[in-house]
């Protein structure tokens, strides 16, 4: 039987972030920008249901007198993104 996904890593730029994050662990905002092409209005959005759910904190301080937001996956966030690619590979294991 198909295990049910987790509905905010269905969303295509979240599960990017968490991709990214579960290899690096943290990432300065505009490489996370960088890499996903994400909008930085969307990255945003994003980012803060990520942190909502406890995936990713978030710190947002200055770097030679500029904002610089970084985030880093969340032990939960792990746990997280470990079940939903278990639970996606009964997807493909069914023996269908």
């Amino acid at each position: 039987m198909y295990k049910e996904l987790d509905p905010l890593l269905l969303s295509q730029l979240r599960l990017s972030v968490m991709s990214f994050l579960m290899v690096a662990r943290e990432a300065e905002f505009n490489l996370l920008k960088e890499k996903t092409g994400a909008t930085a209005g969307n990255l945003s959005v994003q980012i803060g249901k990520l942190q909502e759910a406890g995936y990713i904190e978030v710190e947002k301080t200055y770097k030679n007198n500029y904002p610089l937001t970084i985030c880093r996956i969340t032990p939960q966030g792990v746990a997280a993104f470990e079940a939903f690619y278990g639970d996606l590979k009964t997807y493909f294991d069914s023996g269908m």
